[in-house]
């Protein structure tokens, strides 16, 4: 996990995450269990995965315990919704969920099946220690997917650790780094992402990427950005003058570069309702700009994309 875009105590909780399972895990199997102290089931748990920990510490496995009330946000890039929740850990990856086995005997089996086939220090594989390996492009793909699904979900805080996560392992991947800039872009917090974006024109082939120009968007709409009582002004400007289309434009772009995207987008499809062509169409292209930085697959914009249809073509 990375700490771009995070806040002190959350970057606090990656560092103490990767000491506890991430490090461990490059040559060991980590038993990652996910408890709380109200937890019932998780107290008659506890035993039967420290007991099995305990005999399989010859064969290269490790148990890692995390209190989710301690560590929300470690648990919320899990996906932890319910508890125990226990994955095995190879690598600083989940290799398999664990959660159903409840006995001895089940740990056993799932464990005996995962040391036959990863390279563990002392586990059951070779035996050959090996380099640690990032994740693959299928599950990069996977972690892309996830980053656009909590941008989509209004989560740009998790879609910024992992997308930065990414970059991490993946230096050359164009959508995780477009994904952290518009996350960024999100946060508010422009002056990393336009650090980001010089990474990104540092390299050709990540800067000629398609997958960039909506990153590059976000950053040229989040350049409108006013304060609060400038925003108020253009409002007042705006409602003053419904049928002066400068004043409608000017608070469009500022309302959305404010996270205000309903009334950016209100605005917006009212311009083009009265005078779709009015400079050259700039009401329209300026939506269009906004649904590619937020993403074509992000339920507000599809949204708003069919009422621009009933707009242009109802």
């Amino acid at each position: 996990m990375a700490s771009m875009g995070l806040s002190i105590d959350e970057q606090k909780a990656v560092d103490r995450f990767r000491k506890a399972v991430v490090e461990p895990s490059q040559t060991k199997l980590v038993i990652l269990d996910f408890w709380a102290e109200w937890c019932g089931p998780c107290k008659a748990l506890t035993p039967v995965l420290e007991k099995v920990a305990a005999e399989y510490a010859d064969k290269g496995v490790v148990l890692s315990k995390l209190n989710v009330d301690e560590e929300q946000f470690i648990a919320a890039q899990f996906q932890v919704r319910s508890i125990p929740t226990v994955y095995a850990m190879f690598q600083g990856q989940p290799v398999a969920d664990l959660t159903s086995a409840r006995t001895e005997s089940q740990l056993k089996a799932m464990l005996d099946q995962l040391l036959a086939q990863l390279p563990i220090d002392g586990g059951a594989g070779d035996g050959v220690p090996v380099e640690p390996q990032g994740p693959s492009p299928e599950e990069i793909a996977q972690f892309v997917k996830l980053g656009e699904e909590a941008l989509a979900a209004g989560d740009p805080q998790r879609a910024a650790g992992i997308f930065a996560q990414i970059t991490e392992f993946a230096q050359d991947n164009a959508p995780a780094h477009a994904g952290l800039v518009r996350a960024l872009v999100q946060l508010g917090e422009v002056d990393q992402a336009k650090q980001v974006m010089e990474v990104i024109d540092s390299d050709p082939s990540l800067a000629t990427d398609p997958a960039i120009a909506p990153a590059r968007s976000a950053l040229e709409l989040a350049g409108t950005r006013v304060d609060d009582s400038e925003l108020a002004a253009l409002r007042a400007a705006a409602a003053a003058a419904p049928e002066d289309m400068d004043a409608q434009f000017a608070f469009a772009e500022a309302a959305f570069a404010a996270g205000q995207r309903d009334d950016a987008a209100d605005t917006l499809l009212a311009m083009i309702t009265a005078d779709r062509e009015w400079n050259e169409g700039a009401a329209r292209a300026k939506l269009l700009k906004i649904f590619e930085a937020t993403g074509l697959e992000d339920e507000w914009v599809v949204g708003v994309r069919r009422r621009l249809s009933r707009v242009l073509f109802g």
